[in-house]
């Protein structure tokens, strides 16, 4: 049974009243007292707490039907990009900040751009492939992650990958950086700049190019995506591109 945030802050609350006077607050969770009561699993979602100030995290499926969505020809997507920190069955998928640590990893993390919560806050989390392709499901409970094939009818249905990308970016340069070619959102997807992190860690792009990884792998290292960027209408469809990397992800209705 999925564990509520009242059940959460019950737990929560029970453990500081065991400590000093100065711990008691829910602004010191973060506190080694309090964490060490705590079994792993919990102390991960403490910190995703810490780290989004929202207590939303604590529910990794939220339910399908309460996501903001926007439907585009026999398509449903999501309104907005990914920014969950658990996977489907509730495991947490590990934050990664540090640069060596990103262009190691051959399993599921997530950043924020320039690992900034503000950033974060705009543009949802980056995620590598790792964390698509995991079989615990990065997407909640009646949603998926795209497959390439899937993206292909997202741009046929607004008239192919030369003039899709205008009508799914953000209207005007409040985010994107100038001229913002055909961007006019007429598709309602309102696709943002949010940048990548490369392969080796590095974060690269924001306010003029935004990425979005499919489903869908092209060989061993590598996996297609889709891009749209700030002087052209077009979505582009790219494949050389290192499962490390962290892009943005949308997710599609069952």
């Amino acid at each position: 049974m999925q564990t509520t945030i009242s059940d959460k802050q019950s737990k929560l609350d029970k453990v500081s009243n065991e400590l000093d006077e100065d711990h008691k607050k829910l602004g010191q969770l973060g506190n080694l007292s309090v964490a060490s009561k705590l079994t792993n699993n919990e102390e991960q979602k403490v910190e995703a707490y810490k780290d989004d100030g929202n207590w939303d995290t604590l529910s990794p499926t939220p339910a399908a039907d309460t996501l903001p969505t926007i439907q585009i020809g026999t398509q449903k997507w999501q309104a907005k990009n990914l920014d969950v920190a658990f996977y489907r069955n509730g495991d947490p998928i590990p934050q990664v900040s540090d640069r060596t640590q990103w262009w190691e990893l051959t399993t599921g993390a997530w950043c924020y751009y320039k690992n900034d919560s503000i950033q974060g806050a705009k543009y949802g989390k980056l995620y590598n492939w790792y964390a698509v392709n995991d079989p615990r499901g990065l997407a909640p409970q009646g949603w998926h992650i795209p497959s390439d094939a899937e993206w292909t009818t997202l741009s046929t249905t607004l008239g192919g990958a030369s003039v899709a990308g205008g009508k799914m970016k953000e209207a005007g340069t409040l985010n994107w950086i100038k001229p913002n070619t055909g961007g006019n959102n007429n598709s309602g997807f309102t696709g943002m700049p949010g940048g990548l992190r490369t392969n080796f860690g590095q974060f690269a792009n924001v306010y003029s190019y935004g990425y979005w990884w499919t489903a869908t792998e092209y060989d061993t290292d590598e996996a297609w995506d889709r891009n749209l960027n700030y002087d052209c209408g077009v979505l582009d469809r790219w494949h050389n591109i290192h499962k490390r990397c962290g892009f943005s992800v949308r997710c599609l209705r069952d």
